[in-house]
């Protein structure tokens, strides 16, 4: 804590900085223009958060983050269930939603597959994914992890569990417009769309 610093806004600068993104400087920045210029803003967004974390749970379809039993995109009558993507997070989903090139169903990791600190495949959530592909009679897998070591990784490895335990699915990779290095989520429109269109 810096010598003078109101306790509280210490603490609540501390907690913004553990934020992904945030360094110390950008969340005192943050924390001061929440209690100065947007009050208003900071006391929805305190209630708004405590709501949430309170009813926060997964879709029992496609395993994103939602308050409710299922997600409005697998609510939606007119997906395509025959296909399903995959995705690292709730917020790589909603960036391929974003592109509008997509119509057919998720489902979202739990991150990806780390050996170093001991994420392995069961931690993701893959098992889940294959008894879906398997129950729901899925023709295609589209692999959309992201294009890092460990995006790749689990590419591979989600790629090899479906050939053993699910022969008949074809199982794609988005291709087009994305590069080594990239991260899904962090990719415009445009882009994506390409990548959903050129599969292979």
């Amino acid at each position: 804590m810096v010598s003078g610093t109101d306790p509280r806004i210490a603490n609540l600068t501390e907690l913004f900085s553990e934020l992904p993104g945030l360094g110390p400087r950008s969340a005192s920045r943050l924390v001061a223009d929440l209690l100065t210029e947007h009050k208003d803003l900071a006391l929805s967004l305190a209630r708004s958060l405590e709501d949430t974390v309170s009813r926060i749970g997964r879709c029992r379809s496609c395993n994103t983050l939602c308050t409710q039993d299922i997600c409005p995109i697998c609510a939606k009558p007119d997906r395509d269930r025959s296909i399903i993507c995959v995705v690292e997070s709730s917020s790589d989903m909603a960036a391929i939603e974003e592109s509008v090139s997509y119509t057919g169903s998720y489902f979202v990791l739990v991150g990806r597959v780390n050996p170093l600190k001991g994420v392995g495949p069961e931690d993701i959530g893959v098992d889940k994914l294959v008894a879906r592909v398997i129950s729901e009679k899925v023709c295609e897998v589209v692999l959309a992890t992201s294009y890092t070591a460990e995006g790749e990784m689990t590419a591979h490895m989600i790629a090899s569990v479906l050939k053993r335990k699910a022969p008949s699915v074809r199982v794609t990779r988005l291709s087009k417009g994305l590069s080594a290095g990239v991260e899904v989520e962090y990719t415009d429109p445009a882009t994506l769309t390409a990548a959903v269109l050129g599969r292979r």
